[in-house]
């Protein structure tokens, strides 16, 4: 009986203490249950994806200053020094900097490859690329004794691409992070080894337009000789519909084609405007050059360049840069910004600015200054007495601050100047081009005569003849505005100068590389335009000539 009671009393005690720690447990706060993992990577991954993608349109990566396809080695070396490592590939040189994590790919001396190996790129994996910016234009492998790789290829503008570079994906890593990307396009010497000799002497002649629709000839400079641009006056704009019409054609015609064309025409504003009625006038350079506000003159490009993108033009043979030192001079006049080379440049240079802002290319012009001439090269051969010295102190200056200041092309104006070439027109010197304008002034871009057709040239030379030795003079384009037949005896006789040895092929390739450079820069293409809103464009001219014209 008492083991029976100690039995009961033990039971007792347990089913107490059990019943003690089960109240315990339930006044214990709750334990939260811990939340799913904040996938916080994904976000910044997608905004690092985005980033990279926009740059990369620009020609760019991150946290890097150059553009690829206009960086050169030594603008690399000015701001990073030499590199740590250099490898030769088969596509060109490529120069490792190791602190900055990147890695540029070299044809010459020019970046036509930029790679990034940052790690915060590298922490991007294959789904968020595959998520963010879809699947790609082209997938790529790539595999040698260190390497198994996938390469995603974006195509982001017509002369950019975007290249993801990972690990190519396996069984257990199906999900691989970016190994680096590139930025990459492709330089014309690539593509000037696939052109035929016919579509280099193409490129370099900038011929002229008939009629105000799509005739033949023009088809047949578009298909046949493969013009590199064509010229349009105000004889070819009756109307803005039906410029835009005849643009469109052209441009559709010009589709088939490698490049684009150089759609170019002389809007300089004043007197020499080209496109159609319904636009307000602007006032001349030397209104402009009485006003003296540098603002108003970038605004002034800005407007033109407006006008001229609305119209499908990309090129605008504008701003004069010419002196106006000889008050007697028949050409130039109120086409001058001033008779002070400072005022000239100045603003001259600002309106190429403004140009250029809006993607239309500006061609400064009349080189080496046809500012103090007696007679009018439409009509004839001008003569100007001064030295080199003499044209140093004056008619050099606007020209040397534009090629300081980003200069893309120049044009050669037709002058004797004894003093330094006694025999050829500078449009035809050796001595003008290559020796001034490309030694002494050291400009790179592309060089381009005056209208060969003016009488300057026709009363003493054969337009033939004059094509080959403008370009054995340096010139990478050879203006032929008018005359079908003329653009043909062109055609053959630079051909002909190849056969003989009289020009080199190599010479041809110098130019045309400049010239794919230039529209690759300002991304012609063969896009037609649509309406043009007339009251928009002069409702901007207003504004801005009542801010500075009251």
């Amino acid at each position: 009986m008492h083991n029976r009671k100690r039995a009961l009393l033990l039971v007792i005690v347990l089913l107490i203490a059990v019943c003690l720690v089960l109240i315990g447990v339930r006044m214990q706060p709750a334990k939260e249950s811990a939340p799913p993992p904040v996938e916080e990577d994904t976000p910044n991954h997608q905004a690092l994806i985005q980033e990279v993608a926009s740059l990369a349109k620009e020609g760019k990566v991150p946290a890097v200053p150059f553009v690829v396809g206009e960086a050169q080695k030594k603008a690399v070396y000015q701001q990073w020094g030499e590199p740590q490592q250099v490898a030769q590939a088969a596509g060109g040189e490529y120069e490792e900097y190791v602190d900055q994590q990147v890695t540029i790919g070299y044809q010459g001396t020019r970046a036509f490859d930029i790679r990034s190996f940052q790690a915060d790129i590298q922490a991007i994996d294959l789904a968020a690329i595959q998520q963010t910016m879809g699947e790609p234009d082209e997938v790529r492998f790539y595999q040698d004794d260190t390497a198994d790789q996938i390469i995603l290829v974006y195509q982001v503008t017509d002369i950019y691409q975007l290249k993801w570079i990972l690990p190519k994906p396996t069984d257990a890593n199906a999900n691989p992070v970016v190994h680096h990307i590139s930025v990459y396009t492709a330089l014309e010497e690539d593509i000037v080894e696939q052109m035929s000799l016919d579509e280099k002497v193409g490129q370099m002649l900038f011929a002229g337009v008939s009629g105000t629709t799509l005739q033949q000839e023009t088809a047949s400079l578009i298909h046949d000789v493969k013009v590199g641009g064509l010229i349009f006056y105000a004889n070819n704009l009756a109307t803005p519909e039906q410029t835009i019409a005849l643009i469109n054609a052209i441009k559709a015609e010009n589709a088939s084609n490698r490049f684009p064309l150089f759609i170019g025409t002389d809007q300089e504003g004043g007197a020499v405007t080209r496109l159609p009625d319904g636009l307000k006038n602007f006032p001349t350079n030397q209104e402009i050059g009485e006003v003296n506000e540098a603002q108003f003159s970038y605004e002034i490009g800005q407007l033109l360049g407006e006008q001229l993108q609305a119209f499908s033009f990309n090129l605008n043979f504008a701003p004069v840069l010419d002196v106006n030192s000889n008050p007697n001079n028949p050409i130039i006049g109120d086409r001058a910004f001033a008779s002070h080379p400072d005022i000239v440049s100045e603003l001259g240079i600002q309106t190429m600015k403004g140009l250029a802002s809006q993607q239309v290319i500006p061609v400064v012009k009349h080189f080496p200054g046809h500012g103090d001439t007696a007679v009018d090269s439409h009509l004839e051969l001008p003569k100007v007495t001064k030295s080199l010295a003499d044209l140093q102190q004056l008619e050099l200056i606007p020209f040397k601050a534009a090629i300081e200041n980003g200069a893309d092309v120049v044009m050669v104006a037709h002058i004797l100047l004894p003093e330094m070439d006694a025999q050829n027109p500078s449009s035809m010197s050796n001595a003008i081009i290559t020796g001034i304008l490309r030694n002494q002034l050291g400009f790179d871009g592309v060089v381009m005569t005056d209208d060969i057709t003016m009488k300057a040239i026709t009363n003493h030379f054969e337009i033939g003849q004059a094509t080959v030795d403008a370009i054995k003079a340096g010139n990478d384009i050879v203006l032929i505005a008018h005359e079908y037949a003329n653009v043909q005896a062109a055609v053959e006789a630079m051909k002909t100068a190849v056969s003989s040895g009289e020009l080199t092929e190599e010479r041809m390739d110098e130019s045309v590389r400049r010239i794919i450079q230039l529209k690759q820069k300002y991304e012609l293409n063969n896009h037609p335009a649509a309406t043009v809103d007339l009251h928009k464009l002069n409702t901007a001219i207003d504004k801005v000539l009542n801010t500075y014209m009251k």
